[in-house]
Parts: structure tokens; sequence; C-alpha cells
């Protein structure tokens, strides 16, 4: 049997709702969403907070009842062949302040290819700086987590095994990204087979096969197959909402009076879509078998 309300905790990158820090923390309350997947904060990304914004951060979200589920920074999200001793110390400085905001996860990447080149020619400098990435969330006790994101080393699912069979540990798993594997033409069902041992984290969107961002389970990322599979196993964790629905095409499909039809959202709009159609996949869900 599936248990979700014990097995699977929403959070998400509140700053898709707002970029007013206050207005994110409200609106989580309002939609009785325990946890954020912090990355902006008053237009100021998380790995850029100085000590004193880093204490006022830390000083709204206990005042909100609030807790961080991860660290949404960027980290890993520049060139292979960039400045790396330089982005070592911004992922030191990122690990001081997912400690100070007891975060769990560290979520990051595996670097941008030049393009039109060949991954297989990078793949030992991606691991050399993984493994340093690694060895340094290892000392800090801290655990990243690479996200499959396009255009970088580990986007497709052969590639982001690699990368865990590689060195995968205590310190280094994996986020499933549904919507990510889509639009590199990644079938997410051969995806998950290939990543379940690994999987720590999802973030929750969707995409059709013309890879146009849409609500959970309204795409062919088969979400709520693959979350159903993942919950039989016995998994438990963080479903993050990542909504990217601005420009949601499908919107007036969803809309119930023709004459307020549009093709876009707000963005609290967006975010309440995402969270409705979680939710809906997670109440479907709910006591439900599911095949391992």
């Amino acid at each position: 049997m599936i248990n979700t309300q014990s097995q699977a905790v929403i959070s998400g990158f509140a700053d898709e709702y707002s970029q007013s820090f206050d207005e994110q923390l409200e609106a989580l309350n309002r939609l009785g969403v325990s946890h954020i997947e912090l990355r902006g904060i008053d237009n100021i990304n998380v790995s850029d907070l100085t000590d004193d914004k880093l204490r006022e951060v830390k000083e709204k979200l206990s005042a909100a009842g609030i807790a961080v589920s991860s660290i949404g920074s960027p980290i890993g999200k520049i060139g292979v062949e960039d400045n790396f001793p330089g982005h070592m110390e911004k992922l030191r400085r990122t690990l001081e302040i997912q400690k100070e905001l007891s975060a769990p996860y560290l979520r990051m990447f595996s670097f941008y290819l030049p393009k039109g080149a060949d991954p297989a020619e990078y793949r030992n400098d991606v691991m050399d700086r993984l493994s340093e990435m690694a060895e340094e969330a290892r000392r800090w006790d801290a655990v990243l987590l690479h996200e499959n994101e396009k255009g970088i080393y580990g986007d497709t699912a052969p590639r982001c095994l690699d990368i865990m069979e590689q060195l995968g540990c205590d310190n280094f798993r994996a986020v499933f990204d549904f919507a990510n594997f889509i639009e590199v033409g990644q079938p997410t069902l051969e995806a998950f087979e290939l990543m379940r041992p690994y999987i720590e984290y999802v973030h929750i969107k969707d995409a059709t096969a013309e890879k146009k961002i849409v609500p959970a389970g309204h795409g062919a990322g088969h979400v709520e197959e693959i979350l159903g599979k993942l919950f039989a196993s016995g998994w438990k964790g963080f479903l993050s909402l990542e909504p990217h629905l601005t420009d949601f095409a499908g919107l007036a499909a969803l809309e119930q009076d023709p004459g307020k039809r549009r093709s876009s959202l707000t963005q609290p709009e967006a975010w309440e879509l995402a969270l409705g159609s979680l939710r809906e996949i997670l109440s479907r869900l709910e006591g439900k078998g599911a095949p391992a």
C-alpha cells in the first residue's frame, strides 16, 4: 500500500510565486506547504546572501514556521572550462549558508559543455571537478544533489548514471526532474529505471513531447506512474515544485469560464496550479498499490 501523506513532503521554489521573500512565506503558509527550496530571495540568489541577509532570512523562516528542504544553488552551472577554483569558493560559501539554515540538501549541476562538443571528451574533467565538490561536501557533512539539467554533462540518464556510479555516496545523490529529461529527448520511464537507486529528491514539473512545460500529469513525463513506483519501493522524501508555467498554453482547457480564457498565468496562479496538480496525483495514489 502507498501512504503518500507519510512518504511525501511537498516543497517548492517559491521565488516562482514572488521574488518578495515575505510574499513567498505568506503564500506557503496559506497554501499549507511546510518547506521551501531556497533560490531567489528579494532578487538575491541564495548563494549570494550576505551574513546580515542570511540572518534576516533565518529569522523570517523561523517566524513563519517554514523549513528549508534544499538550497537551490547554481553550483556547477558554469562552463566546464570556466574558473573552477573560484567556483569552489562559491561552493564553500553556499555550504556555509546551507548549514546555517539547517537545510538537508544542496542542489547542484555538472557543468555546461561547449556547444557541439562530444560529452565523452569532457568526462574526465567533469568527474574530477564533481569529485572535488563531493569531497568538500563530505568535509561539511552535507549532501549535494545533482540535477539533470539540459545542456550540462549530466543531462541524459546514462550520463547521470555514469556520474552516480562513479561518485554516488551518502554525500552525493540525485535529483530526478521529469521535464528536464523530456527536454533533452530522454524518456522518463527509462531514466527512472536507470536512476532509481540514486534518487534522493524529486522536482515536480512535466512537459509534453513537444517540450512545452505543463502541470504535473498533463505531459509525457509519466509523473503519476513514476511516483507510484517510487512510493511502492518505500521511498520517502521531498517533492519540490518548480512550476515554469506562466506561459502555459493549455490554461484555456483548464478554465471553466470561457469568457475569461487566456494563455498566460500570473506567477501566483501558476504556482497554485502546479501545487493543485501535484496534490491531485498524490490523492489518486493514496492508499493504492503500485508496481515496484
